[in-house]
């Protein structure tokens, strides 16, 4: 039973494989569901756009597709190859996630295209709950992730901000750095922003208290530290 589901679809033949009607269809049914199956486990606990989630659900049938259709056929492989390069895509870059949920539809795909459909069942299932298993446990995170923060101090113009604030970022946090200085207000304020990492979340309006006795009460904005989107 388990050599017989872990088997091509396919019958061989002396020049390849011979692709029926029944398989074919056998194939494409498969690589949508096997496709419906990781879009909605990408889906359970990501904020990815519909576009994406239909896109990688119909992914692994275009790979199916176009794997079915070369069947061996160097020519053929050619002629595809050549089409695909010149599609031209248009979207922004994607994150790490969403680069390896393509990549794990194409491989699905591509198993439901030599119909090793038992094959690309096991590889979505085991990678898909692989997947939900480190997002449950926070495999790759920081636990000081929360203690990141982007700071942003106004302060007259008439003030040194060299220095000014260092003793109180030995007190409350870890590591800080000036990273942007600009005038505003008709260059009667600076607006400093600082990259810093808290002590502790919980002194943070102490801090932020000890910071506007510093800057005469004026604009203190903390948030969180962001990060690139596209960045792998």
């Amino acid at each position: 039973m388990t050599d017989t589901l872990f088997t091509s679809i396919f019958e061989s033949t002396s020049t390849g494989t011979a692709v029926t009607s029944g398989s074919f269809f056998t194939c494409l049914i498969a690589a949508l569901v096997i496709g419906a199956f990781m879009a909605l486990v990408y889906k359970y606990r990501s904020r990815g756009s519909q576009s994406f989630v239909i896109t990688l659900a119909l992914l692994p049938a275009a790979v199916a597709m176009v794997i079915m259709l070369v069947n061996g056929d160097f020519g053929t492989g050619v002629a595809v190859a050549g089409a695909f390069g010149l599609v031209r895509f248009r979207s922004v870059p994607g994150t790490a996630k969403e680069i390896g949920a393509i990549f794990t539809a194409m491989g699905a795909g591509l198993a439901c295209g030599v119909g090793y459909i038992g094959y690309a069942a096991a590889f979505a299932v085991i990678v898909s709950a692989a997947m939900l298993l480190y997002q449950f446990v926070g495999f790759g995170t920081n636990r000081n992730d929360d203690l990141h923060k982007k700071l942003s101090i106004t302060i007259p113009e008439n003030l040194d901000y060299t220095g000014m604030f260092d003793d109180l970022f030995e007190k409350y946090t870890r590591s800080h750095k000036l990273v942007t200085v600009k005038t505003t207000n008709m260059g009667s304020l600076f607006k400093l922003t600082y990259e810093i990492e808290l002590a502790s979340a919980e002194q943070e309006k102490q801090f932020i208290d000890e910071l506007r006795c510093r800057n005469g009460n004026l604009e203190i904005n903390v948030t969180q530290k962001e990060t690139v989107s596209n960045e792998l």
